[in-house]
């Protein structure tokens, strides 16, 4: 369900804005995306896992809080993001 060191390496540095960085939004979101992604995957086969279920929806939830932060600096930005990744809205 989580996601491994170097998928996450390679996802800091496809999404990074600049040299060393790995705290800015896109890359928030790419991490939670990918993580959200895996969960979903996981709940195909674990209807009844409700513990887990309860983590994704927090997991939804900061990422939306990310995006509107995203997106409340810059719309272009926000717009990019949101291309790049396939999230729809």
């Amino acid at each position: 369900m989580s996601i491994t060191p170097d998928v996450k390496t390679a996802l800091v540095k496809d999404y990074a804005t600049k040299e060393g960085d790995t705290g800015s939004p896109e890359v928030q979101v790419a991490i939670l995306t990918t993580r959200i992604s895996n969960l979903t995957e996981h709940f195909k086969t674990h209807k009844k896992d409700v513990h887990s279920r309860r983590g994704l929806l927090k997991m939804v939830s900061q990422r939306r809080k990310l995006l509107d932060y995203v997106r409340g600096k810059d719309e272009a930005r926000y717009r990019a993001l949101i291309e790049r990744l396939g999230i729809r809205r």
